[in-house]
């Protein structure tokens, strides 16, 4: 390869590498905004579940137990019991949905969603988009 199609062929790998990389990461964002509404959206059907029945505390507690086994077993382990509690709990707090910011991840929310306050709540959610926080 002559020195000009060597440089000419550098460029078009380093073009095409730039393109695959912008377009997978707008992939992954896009994937984790579809799992943060769709998150939310379980934790409103479980909510909703759990009112129209008017669920005890003790029975909302083994629907989530039952909910958890065969979820995982139809879709896999991140429908954890643990994480069923996070979704519902998502949906409480963030009741409207247009209050769901579509730059956080559902790991940044399960680390808001331990903070009680709203106020405080609300900080850190506009702290981790402003300072572009990390999920770890």
């Amino acid at each position: 390869m002559k020195q000009t199609q060597y440089k000419n062929y550098q460029l078009l790998l380093n073009k095409i590498g730039t393109t695959f990389q912008q377009h997978q990461s707008r992939a992954i964002r896009q994937v984790s905004i579809e799992k943060v509404q769709a998150y939310w959206a379980i934790g409103q059907q479980i909510v909703e579940y759990e009112q129209e029945g008017k669920v005890k505390a003790e029975y909302g507690k083994q629907l989530l137990i039952q909910l958890s086994k065969d979820l995982k077993t139809r879709y896999g382990k991140e429908f954890s019991r643990t994480n069923l509690v996070y979704m519902r709990l998502f949906y409480i707090k963030y009741s409207k949905s247009q209050t769901v910011s579509d730059q956080l991840s559902w790991s940044h929310y399960v680390e808001i969603l331990s903070i009680s306050d709203d106020l405080e709540r609300s900080f850190y959610e506009q702290q981790t988009v402003i300072e572009r926080w990390s999920e770890k």
